[in-house]
């Protein structure tokens, strides 16, 4: 279908959908509205019923998986896919101090490493155990088996890594966007947000990630980022569409 992406008045325009993928963006996003005052961008709600196959998503995202981004401050549109590539460029322009990712080795090679981690691990969690746990028409018990392993094989690669020198976030000290890569997966995961797989995955024994994500999921640029492109749960959770700092008080679906 040929059928073209809306453009807001803002230099970046993200289009996307608050799984979480997603909600990497929007989080990263959101951080950077917090840490300069002059920060804005767009967002865009890119439901997955079938408009990332329409030629305007497929244009900025030829593998048609949100979440995409299209940066109009270059004499070029510069356009971006891939969670973790987003979450690079983003931090590469604008974080010119490396709040979120460092700039200096070798703390940016342990960032960089843990997000890739994440990009790595992903489709064992969604793919694999998600699907075969909560979404598959018939249960396939080797299935959720072999990938409820790996996803607490996962689980427990972090855990230690978190409890090695009681780390306080994945890169020690800092917050970056390893975190933010991580957390929306495996932090949903824990909380029980995700497939509603907690108990089968006995997550409470992981307690360096719970603790962590509950860390996580305190910081306000987090709260404000899950609620971006968020077409579910309740109400006065969704804003479907963001455009300003104020959109959160005033353009909420409830």
């Amino acid at each position: 279908e040929d059928k073209p992406l809306p453009k807001g008045e803002h230099k970046l325009q993200l289009y996307s959908m608050g799984t979480p993928n997603g909600v990497k963006a929007t989080i990263m996003l959101e951080e950077l509205v917090e840490l300069f005052p002059d920060f804005e961008y767009d967002a865009w709600l890119i439901p997955i019923n079938g408009v990332q196959f329409t030629s305007g998503f497929q244009g900025i995202n030829p593998n048609s998986k949100v979440p995409a981004m299209v940066d109009h401050s270059e004499k070029t549109p510069v356009r971006v896919f891939e969670s973790g590539s987003i979450l690079m460029y983003l931090a590469d322009k604008y974080d010119k101090d490396g709040v979120f990712l460092p700039k200096e080795y070798p703390a940016r090679a342990e960032c960089q490493s843990w997000l890739m981690w994440q990009m790595g691990s992903a489709p064992f969690i969604g793919g694999g155990f998600g699907h075969f746990f909560n979404y598959a028409p018939i249960k396939i018990e080797y299935a959720i088996n072999r990938y409820a392993m790996e996803t607490k094989r996962l689980l427990d690669v972090l855990d230690k890594h978190l409890g090695e020198g009681n780390k306080k976030y994945v890169c020690g000290d800092q917050y970056t966007i390893a975190d933010m890569a991580i957390w929306p997966w495996i932090g949903w995961l824990v909380d029980g947000k995700l497939y509603g797989a907690g108990e089968f995955l006995q997550v409470e024994e992981y307690k360096n990630v719970c603790a962590w994500s509950k860390r996580i999921g305190e910081r306000p640029a987090v709260k404000r980022g899950v609620m971006v492109n968020r077409p579910f749960g309740e109400k006065s959770s969704q804003l479907h569409n963001r455009h300003a700092r104020s959109d959160f008080e005033t353009k909420t679906q409830d």
